[in-house]
C-alpha cells in the first residue's frame, strides 16, 4: 500500500489566489498613472461584488420578515460605500496632465458600463432597464442584471414589510411590475411617518428605515465625490464611452432609492 502524498499546507498566497489576482492589471500605455487608474477601478468592482452579496442576503431577510438580522449586512454595505468614496481622494492625486497621457487607450470604455454598479442600483430600487444593452457580450453579467431588475428591490420588500405590520399599503405597490422604477407614494410616506412618530412601537421598521437612509446617504456622498473628481481631472469635457462626463454625473446627484424616507422628514 503506497502512501498518498498530503496536500501542501495552505498558504496566504494560495488562499487569496494572489498570483491570479495580481496578474489582472495590464496597462496598455507606458504611463505610470494608468496602473493606479486600473487598480482603483478593479478595487471598486471587488467591493461592488461584496455589496451585491450583502444586499441579496439582506433583501431576502427583509422579504421573509427577518428585519433585525438584515441590519448587519446593511450596516456593512454603508461602511463599504464609505471606503469606496474615500478612494476618489486617491484617484484625484492624478492630475489632468497625467490622465491625458493615457486617456486615449480607454477607447469607448466607461464606468458608465459597470454591470455591478447597475445591479447594486437595481437591488436598492433604482430600476432602469436601459443599462442592460451594455452587457450584450457578457451573458452572465446580463443575466445577473436582468434578475435584479425583475425582482422586488430592497425598497419594495421594505414596503411589503409595512403592509405585514398592518399599514394601509395599496395592492398596486405590492403586486406591480418590479422592473419599473418605484414612484413615490403618499401611502408609503404616511406609513413610515407613523413609524418615526412611534419608534418604540415599530422599532424594527424604524431601525430598518435608518439603515436604508444610511445607504442612500452614502450613495449620495459617493456620487458627489465622483463628480468632484471628474471635474478636477477633466473639467467639463465629455467622458469616455460617449457620456457627457461631469454634466451627466450632476444629473444623478438627486437620485434617492428610498424617497419617502427623505420626504417624511419635513412632516415630522
Amino acid at each position: 500500500m503506497t502512501d498518498t502524498p498530503l496536500d501542501p499546507p495552505m498558504t496566504y498566497a494560495r488562499y487569496l489566489a494572489l498570483d491570479s489576482l495580481l496578474d489582472c492589471q495590464h496597462p496598455i500605455s507606458p504611463e505610470d498613472d494608468e496602473m493606479l487608474f486600473i487598480i482603483i477601478h478593479q478595487t471598486k468592482e471587488l467591493w461592488l461584488k461584496q455589496i451585491i452579496r450583502e444586499l441579496q442576503l439582506a433583501n431576502a431577510q427583509v422579504a421573509s420578515g427577518a428585519l433585525i438580522p438584515a441590519y448587519k449586512g446593511l450596516a456593512r454595505v454603508s461602511r463599504i460605500q464609505a471606503v469606496m468614496t474615500l478612494s476618489w481622494d486617491i484617484l484625484s492625486t492624478m492630475t489632468p496632465s497625467d490622465y491625458s497621457r493615457f486617456r486615449g487607450v480607454l477607447g469607448p470604455s466607461s464606468g458608465f458600463q459597470s454591470d455591478q454598479f447597475r445591479t447594486v442600483e437595481y437591488l436598492l430600487g433604482l430600476k432602469d432597464g436601459a443599462f442592460l444593452k451594455y452587457q450584450q457580450d457578457r451573458p452572465r453579467a446580463l443575466s445577473a442584471m436582468e434578475q435584479a431588475l425583475a425582482a422586488p428591490s430592497l425598497w419594495d420588500n421594505a414596503i411589503a414589510a409595512l403592509a405585514r405590520a398592518g399599514f394601509a399599503i395599496p395592492d398596486s405597490l405590492l403586486e406591480r411590475d418590479f422592473a419599473k422604477p418605484h414612484a413615490p407614494d403618499p401611502a408609503v410616506e404616511d406609513a413610515f411617518l407613523e413609524v418615526y412618530r412611534q419608534p418604540e412601537r415599530y422599532w424594527d421598521l424604524y431601525q430598518l428605515a435608518e439603515k436604508l437612509v444610511d445607504l442612500d446617504d452614502a450613495m449620495a456622498a459617493w456620487r458627489h465625490k465622483h463628480v468632484l473628481t471628474v471635474e478636477r481631472i477633466i473639467g467639463m469635457k465629455r467622458g469616455t464611452g460617449g457620456t457627457a462626463g461631469a454634466a451627466y454625473l450632476h444629473t444623478t446627484l438627486p437620485k434617492r432609492a428610498f424617497p419617502e424616507l427623505w420626504s417624511l422628514r419635513t412632516r415630522l
